[in-house]
């Protein structure tokens, strides 16, 4: 099996880079890594002439750990599993399951190849990677990593038939969780190839594959309907399930990012707005609204708290606004 597949059974359209590929990307990065570290040398060793013998070695091995240790281990994490060489062949560095690398990966990746790459000359990392089904070298089995292909042909990816129009949507109340991943690869795997299998072995496979999958989720094959498009209509059902969940956490995440940002809530807040209109200029003391002046003749009087204002009294002892007519 080298074709890659997450942890939900979803077989990736990826396929693991084999040796001649992998070898051309570490000589390119090999190749650009052994030139900085030269001029990094050189420039160093010009602006060091003055120093003893023992700093001028310390330096070097400082550059030696930092340009060809340190320098992929940067490039990896940094771009995701695509260095130089790598992104020329159309290759990538994923995890197991077909997740971005880390730098604990990259790390891993990294040390392992000062032994395997560096100090054997390559030796060891060919062996490793002839052996391993996935062209996997130790740094790789040790990181848990796997270099894969991105740039892949549109003629080899193969997509799961459509089942019967008449049979969609009958499967909707099937319990497929006691489905195990390797039965759903199997299925899959079934589906994509079974127009280049002979008739006999088609129909023997669809039938045994119908019946495992009729056993673990207590629901027989209908009357009448072929194996191939039993299995095609569940398949499509788990699909259709699938993209519904990942829809459905889209939107729950769109969501959340709408309410957590600052551009959904109100630019101000309105004040709280009195039962009456205050029309007094600023500076002004605050008057009630209830309150009256004072008809002439009669003392003022002043309530606790009330500011005291002047009064001006008009030529009938009405009160006045404070505009007096020219004279």
């Amino acid at each position: 099996m080298n074709e890659l597949v997450t942890g939900d059974a979803v077989v990736l359209g990826l396929q693991p880079a084999r040796l001649p590929s992998r070898a051309l990307a570490i000589a390119i990065d090999l190749a650009v890594l052994l030139t900085v570290f030269v001029l990094l040398s050189v420039g160093l060793a010009v602006a060091t002439v003055t120093l003893d013998e023992a700093a001028t070695a310390a330096i070097g091995v400082a550059t030696f750990l930092l340009v060809l240790v340190g320098g992929p281990i940067a490039v990896e994490t940094l771009s995701q599993g695509r260095s130089l060489g790598k992104l020329a062949c159309g290759l990538r560095v994923v995890r197991d399951d077909g997740g971005p690398i880390r730098f604990r990966h990259a790390l891993v990746r990294g040390s392992m190849g000062v032994v395997e790459i560096l100090g054997t000359f390559g030796v060891v990392a060919c062996i490793s990677s002839l052996v391993s089904a996935r062209g996997r070298r130790l740094g790789d089995v040790f990181g848990g990593t796997l270099v894969v292909r991105e740039r892949v042909s549109a003629a080899r990816t193969l997509a799961v038939p459509p089942p019967p129009p008449w049979l969609m949507g009958r499967f909707q109340q099937v319990d497929l969780s006691t489905v195990p991943d390797g039965l759903w690869l199997a299925i899959r795997q079934y589906l994509t190839r079974m127009r280049q299998l002979d008739a006999a072995v088609r129909w023997s496979m669809a039938e045994r594959l119908s019946s495992d999958l009729a056993a673990l989720t207590g629901t027989p094959v209908p009357q009448g309907v072929p194996a191939a498009a039993y299995l095609a209509a569940v398949v499509h059902e788990r699909q259709t399930r699938d993209a519904r969940r990942l829809s459905a956490a889209a939107n729950r995440t769109a969501r959340g990012r709408a309410q957590e940002s600052p551009l959904a809530a109100p630019l101000f807040k309105p004040a709280h707005m009195p039962g009456h209109l205050n029309t007094s200029a600023p500076g002004d003391a605050p008057v009630s609204a209830h309150r009256t002046l004072p008809d002439a003749g009669q003392p003022e009087t002043h309530r606790e708290g009330d500011t005291p204002t002047a009064r001006v009294e008009g030529t009938q002892g009405q009160p006045r606004t404070g505009f007096a007519p020219p004279a």
